[in-house]
């Protein structure tokens, strides 16, 4: 057997006897090896064209799986397009594991060709990165211990936290394989560090929770236990008595003796500023914490313990909460972004959500289970891949929702081969022709008027039923709210459903809706 077909064939069985059931495919040369072996194994392989979405389709996989999934390109600039996966993998804790084709040493800075530098490509975004050098006959052992050791530090079980891994595999021709079975080798284990974190309770009974994305839900029971009111995010996929309605609007209402933060909230300004103005608690996860604003009091190993009860003041917060969705609730009857959202959330099926307007909006819902969002460095990039990628690892009905930039950012993705595996997937798309976001920022201000549309709004103008035409996508345009709800269904492939809105009226809608909830909270 060539050394570089025995290399990849190692790699592939020992993936597989550590778990992993799942491949994402760009095709290539240099990688020749490792696609053939690939298509060989007991694996459900995922070939893309472009190495970005299929960075983005192996995170999604990842994501919804909780497992570690391999991502294989060729060498050059196709390896440099996973780069913002990686990132997103990195700060969502996600495990992925980058497999880079690459020329041998002899050939680099020679001058060949598709041969970059990709020796820590990926920088600090890599929990570790590996030059497994050109491979030679009876390095067998050696490729399994690195097989072995980069899906568990991907998982986390080496004492770091979840996240992406780099091998750089430098194949020398040929790149074909022959008849040579796999190469022997030990069945490498790793034995994972087990045990918990107890820490006590100190917390005042006017304490309130803030759950971020990732957050560890065992906090609900705590909430439950000491009647500790709970403002969830969005991609917390907290849920129960204590989670207080349309939190969001209710942030700084009152302000408590502590906050316990648990997870990493981004979503909104208000509950920044809330975190901020009372003693903090911070639960450390993956060995980080949130703490942007540099304000916490502590940060403490795990969620604490129940170790009694008290009458807390939920009760109070659940009832402002619920005259908060009355006031709002007529604001939500036309369509509209933030009614859009509402109208989706109130879908059975599980959620994917695009980074900007949309997971903001979906604050305003009532919280529920199985929000996936891109939350670890928030990039609207690669979500129409991250919702294929979930949708296939979910294996039943899956619906995303996403602003008009998001999905023409990642259009591309809709380009499946006719022999791949397809999600029952509903995408439904808020098109305001350009960046709404914005608009609720300080650059939709007055003053930036003369700048804004162009540099901010970025209108496009694009035809988005043409577009879906191009790549044989099903595609539908909702009207109303009653025709969005009627289009959100199983449909056994990809389908598309246009909602068009106003930006402006957005922002008119946003002071109203905050108008409103203010003055139920006072009243």
């Amino acid at each position: 057997m060539n050394p570089s077909t025995a290399l990849a064939r190692t790699l592939v069985d020992e993936l597989l006897r550590q778990g992993v059931t799942e491949a994402v495919l760009a095709p290539g040369s240099r990688s020749a090896p490792l696609a053939f072996a690939l298509h060989d194994a007991d694996i459900r392989l995922h070939v893309r064209i472009d190495e970005r979405s299929a960075g983005f389709l192996a995170l999604g996989l990842a994501k919804a799986s909780g497992r570690p999934v391999p991502v294989v390109t060729t060498s050059g600039t196709a390896a440099v397009n996973l780069h913002p996966a990686v990132v997103e993998a990195s700060y969502a804790h996600v495990p992925l594991l980058v497999l880079t084709a690459d020329r041998p040493p002899e050939l680099r800075g020679s001058g060949a060709n598709q041969t970059i530098d990709q020796v820590k490509l990926y920088g600090d975004s890599a929990r570790w990165f590996v030059e497994v050098g050109a491979p030679e006959l009876g390095q067998e052992d050696y490729w399994r211990s690195v097989a072995v050791r980069a899906i568990a530090c991907a998982a986390g079980g080496l004492g770091t936290p979840p996240g992406p891994v780099h091998l750089n595999l430098a194949f020398r021709e040929p790149l074909v394989p022959d008849g040579a079975a796999v190469p022997a080798g030990r069945a490498a284990t790793i034995r994972r560090a087990t045990g918990t974190v107890r820490v006590e309770d100190d917390l005042p009974d006017r304490t309130l929770v803030v759950l971020g994305d990732g957050a560890d839900l065992s906090v609900l029971e705590l909430a439950a236990s000491r009647g500790w009111p709970v403002i969830a995010e969005t991609s917390s996929g907290a849920t129960g008595p204590n989670v207080v309605d349309c939190g969001e609007l209710l942030a700084g209402w009152q302000v408590p003796e502590r906050v316990l933060v648990v997870g990493r909230p981004t979503l909104s300004r208000a509950i920044g500023r809330l975190v901020a103005s009372a003693p903090s608690d911070v639960v450390a996860s993956h060995g980080t914490w949130a703490d942007p604003r540099h304000t916490a009091d502590r940060v403490l190993p795990g969620v604490p313990a129940v170790s009694r009860s008290s009458t807390g003041w939920v009760a109070e917060w659940v009832e402002a909460g619920r005259r908060v969705r009355t006031a709002i609730t007529p604001l939500l009857q036309e369509l509209s972004e933030p009614s859009v959202a509402v109208a989706v959330a109130s879908s059975p099926s599980p959620l994917v959500v695009g980074s900007s307007k949309p997971v903001r909006d979906l604050l305003l819902a009532p919280a529920r289970t199985r929000v996936l969002a891109n939350r670890g460095a928030a990039g609207i990039d690669g979500m129409i891949s991250t919702a294929v990628g979930a949708a296939l690892a979910w294996g039943e009905h899956t619906v995303a929702l996403v602003g008009d930039l998001t999905f023409l950012h990642d259009s591309n993705s809709l380009v499946i081969g006719p022999d791949e595996p397809r999600p029952d997937l509903t995408i439904v798309v808020t098109n305001n022709d350009g960046g709404a976001i914005f608009g609720l920022l300080e650059q939709g201000a007055p003053e930036h008027e003369s700048a804004f549309e162009r540099v901010f709004g970025t209108p496009h103008g694009v035809d988005l039923e043409a577009l879906c035409a191009a790549t044989r996508t099903t595609y539908t345009r909702a009207t109303t709210l009653d025709e969005l709800r009627k289009a959100i269904r199983p449909s056994a492939g990809i389908s598309v459903v246009e909602v068009r809105t106003d930006r402006t009226a957005a922002v008119t809608l946003d002071v109203r809706i905050r108008e409103a909830a203010a003055a139920a909270l006072r009243g």
